[in-house]
């Protein structure tokens, strides 16, 4: 009896902490020059912002959204994620590898199930967190993860090819109905569509490489604005207007979950659609904060893993509530945030004003931007996901077993899905273990910062 009574206020106490805002992850806010920390953070906060409303309308309209959704959703995750995630630096928002999924259930179903999807995830993740089940999501191995970004990256790429070539007719979803139609359509392509969209990839390419502080994408939606409302005026350029209509900026409006007739495909369905979610959610968190930690040279206390769960769903559960959709930690956005020297979840509370503020100040220039220029923005962000570094480490492990299952990967997330994808790899990897072809991964070999007392009680709650 007495041990049920320890464990239950063991769980307890952990959920007293993990919903305390303020916590051990300000710390370098407080060293040395306070009021120069606090500049910091305001900058990096302004620039994330400026860097994420393009990204974040892509995303949106990638997934069958409306771009709005985008916007609001990044700014109440940025702010959610601050407050409660387990990370110093990680910023929140949209992210690529959730277009198939969130894509693939909107050609279904309506928001309201979507919302009820992500609600669903998002219990599940505090559930995990709660039950410190952080660390075993770093059992899954490198070479699927991997696998899985490359695959991710040509799905959005594909997405894109209508926006590209200035289609007026949709290509739809699934990687050979894409490249059937793109095939289909091509003699009535739009080649200055196709121009802007390669303009637009190719700046955002160039200006990232000056300095981490210019809003790459940002300016190339203000160059495509410029172009389609000079030069190409009369080009048949296809806007984000007349395709959404016009970008409100009411950002306060509450949306609600809503289930359909139950049948049997919609029952798989809705368990299919929140293990996915809670899977890219738990997975693209945990591996995008322990990134930023070593992105940023921590040296203070480490991301927690359980809170970071704990905190992304809290992001999946109030997110869509806001006509929101699920959202995680993003990679790209988390390395500007680094790189251009926030040292506290304050640059991401910063990023949630900054970003609404902009977002009803230029809603109605967003809305001419050409589509061409978002399929070139995301045509860029693809290209990033593909780190050169990260295969060439799968391929000088010299282990067949893992580069077969990279490969598998990359292949299987365009062709079948995400779901089945993942699932089969992880039954591959696991049938791997058991035959001794690959060394069975122990919690123990994930390896955990020297720890301080407070680094301890960030680790142990």
């Amino acid at each position: 009896m007495k041990k049920t009574h320890t464990k239950s206020e063991g769980i307890l106490s952990r959920i007293a902490f993990f919903m305390t805002p303020i916590d051990g992850r300000y710390e370098d806010l407080l060293k040395g020059n306070k009021k120069l920390n606090i500049i910091k953070d305001l900058t990096a906060g302004l620039i994330v912002a400026m860097v994420a409303i393009p990204l974040a309308m892509g995303f949106a309209m990638a997934s069958g959204l409306r771009p709005e959704q985008g916007i609001v959703g990044g700014a109440v995750a940025g702010l959610l994620g601050a407050l409660f995630g387990g990370s110093k630096y990680q910023v929140y928002g949209p992210t690529a590898a959730f277009i198939p999924v969130i894509g693939g259930l909107m050609a279904t179903y309506n928001h309201s199930f979507l919302i009820l999807v992500s609600i669903l995830a998002g219990t599940l993740l505090m559930i995990c967190g709660v039950g410190k089940f952080g660390r075993i999501v770093a059992l899954v191995p490198h070479s699927i993860v991997v696998g899985f970004t490359i695959g991710i990256s040509i799905v959005i790429a594909f997405s894109q090819l209508g926006e590209i070539f200035g289609f007026k007719e949709k290509i739809g979803y699934g990687l050979l109905q894409q490249i059937q139609k793109t095939m289909l359509y091509l003699p009535d392509a739009n080649w200055f569509a196709f121009a802007l969209a390669l303009i637009t990839f190719a700046l955002c390419k160039t200006l990232i490489r000056f300095s981490a502080f210019i809003p790459a994408p940002l300016i190339a939606l203000g160059v495509g604005w410029l172009v389609s409302s000079t030069l190409w005026k009369s080009n048949g350029l296809i806007l984000i207007k007349d395709k959404y209509g016009a970008i409100p900026t009411d950002f306060l409006v509450i949306t609600t979950p809503q289930l359909p007739a139950m049948t049997a495909s919609v029952v798989f369905d809705l368990v299919y659609y929140v293990l996915a979610i809670f899977i890219v959610a738990a997975i693209e968190s945990l591996l995008c904060s322990r990134m930023a930690d070593r992105l940023a040279n921590n040296t203070g206390i480490p991301y927690n893993p359980n809170k970071e769960l704990w905190g992304q769903g809290m992001v999946n559960i109030i997110t869509p509530l806001f006509n929101g959709f699920p959202h995680t930690g993003a990679l790209a956005r988390t390395a500007v945030n680094i790189k251009v020297g926030a040292v506290s979840p304050l640059a991401g509370i910063a990023k949630f004003t900054f970003k609404l503020l902009m977002a009803a100040f230029l809603a109605t220039y967003l809305e001419q931007v050409p589509m061409a220029c978002i399929g070139g923005i995301l045509l860029y962000v693809a290209n990033g996901m593909v780190k050169r570094k990260e295969i060439r480490e799968v391929l000088e492990s010299k282990n067949p077993c893992h580069i077969l299952l990279m490969i598998y990967t990359a292949a299987a997330v365009p062709l079948w899905g995400f779901m089945p994808a993942v699932l089969t790899a992880i039954v591959i990897f696991v049938i791997m273990v058991l035959l001794g072809w690959v060394k069975k991964p122990l919690l123990q070999d994930i390896p955990v910062p020297a720890q301080t007392p407070a680094k301890r009680i960030m680790e142990t709650v």
